[in-house]
């Protein structure tokens, strides 16, 4: 029997059982030597040091220490990294890519959940739930029979901002529904549009004509406040804003602003800052449903993060082909 590579695990311990629980931890135990009582907070933790040199690959999550130059060339074995949450951009040193190592994400997994966060937040912005919330709330009555105009999710034009790998799986969780989808993106052409299920516009174009625009661009710095006054203003009246990307793709002060009037509302799992104040004014208008940056992977959805990474593991094992393997050339214009 050959001799199983050498792991490490380098990522928070409060979240790694929820990650790896028994079950996905001893698939992992049956593939590779590791240690799970060995965790990596610092690479310069002297127990890691005398491990670091024979160690073959790192199974990585949120709470991973940087992983620079010295930590490379103290792991001349180290042939890949896993990692069981989204970005790896933070993480990993300049000079990665150039030693040849091969990086997993379970980006993909973590994808699922926010998609289908803002799915229910489109429908129920469709129908014009939240706002009912509060007319129910205030007046304890209403009538059965009545129908009201402009809600219900019919035809109900959706726009969004950024094809990510979150944009495109949310197209493809709108598809069985009968919705108009638009997408802006300045890297996606119209035939790949068409092809997701999406007419290709103009950014402002999509928050002219758009019942609900949601936002899924990366934070770069070209789109540092993307979504500004300008744009707030171009939205149609009653129209929603839904993010779950990062707060600073919009510019608070003039979201605030632009929601004050009440002429448009917001759906908000991210802010800028992040949390906010605490007696911003956010958090009392009734045209914003707030929610404390929840929409990615929590309670038992971490368990798929960890499971995709198990996977991988086994595939690279095997010899097979990763399916979630990080393409550096396009990492700069990723989330």
């Amino acid at each position: 029997m050959s001799e199983r590579p050498l792991a490490l695990f380098a990522m928070s311990a409060e979240t790694l059982p929820n990650v790896y629980p028994p079950d996905v931890m001893d698939r992992i135990r049956a593939s590779v030597d590791i240690d799970p009582s060995l965790i990596v907070r610092d690479f310069q933790d002297p127990r890691v040091q005398r491990v670091l040199p024979a160690t073959e690959i790192l199974l990585t999550g949120w709470g991973c220490p940087h992983i620079g130059a010295e930590v490379l060339d103290a792991a001349p074995k180290l042939r890949a990294v896993l990692h069981a949450a989204g970005t790896v951009k933070a993480m990993l040193a300049p000079g990665w890519w150039d030693r040849g190592l091969v990086v997993s994400s379970a980006a993909t997994a973590n994808a699922l959940p926010v998609a289908e966060y803002t799915l229910g937040m489109i429908m129920l912005a469709g129908k014009d739930l939240f706002a009912a919330r509060e007319r129910y709330r205030a007046q304890r009555t209403f009538t059965v029979a009545e129908i009201l105009p402009g809600i219900g999710n019919y035809g109900r034009r959706v726009g969004v901002v950024g094809a990510s790998k979150i944009g495109r799986r949310l197209i493809e969780l709108l598809r069985p529904f009968d919705f108009q989808v638009s997408l802006a993106d300045p890297y996606v052409t119209e035939s790949e549009a068409a092809a997701l299920g999406a007419s290709l516009l103009p950014l402002d174009d999509l928050m002219r004509e758009n019942d609900i625009v949601t936002v899924h661009a990366p934070a770069l710095i070209e789109t540092d406040r993307l979504i500004g006054g300008r744009e707030l203003a171009l939205m149609p009246d009653g129209a929603v804003l839904i993010n779950t990307a990062r707060g600073s793709l919009v510019d608070t002060d003039a979201l605030v602003a632009h929601l004050r009037t009440g002429r448009i509302n917001a759906v908000l799992d991210v802010t800028h800052p992040e949390p906010l104040p605490t007696r911003s004014p956010l958090f009392d208008l009734p045209n914003v449903f707030l929610t404390p940056h929840l929409a990615g992977s929590q309670g038992n959805e971490v368990r798929r993060l960890g499971l995709y990474m198990t996977e991988e593991l086994e595939r690279l094992l095997t010899g097979l082909p990763l399916v979630h393997q990080v393409d550096h050339t396009g990492l700069e214009r990723a989330a």
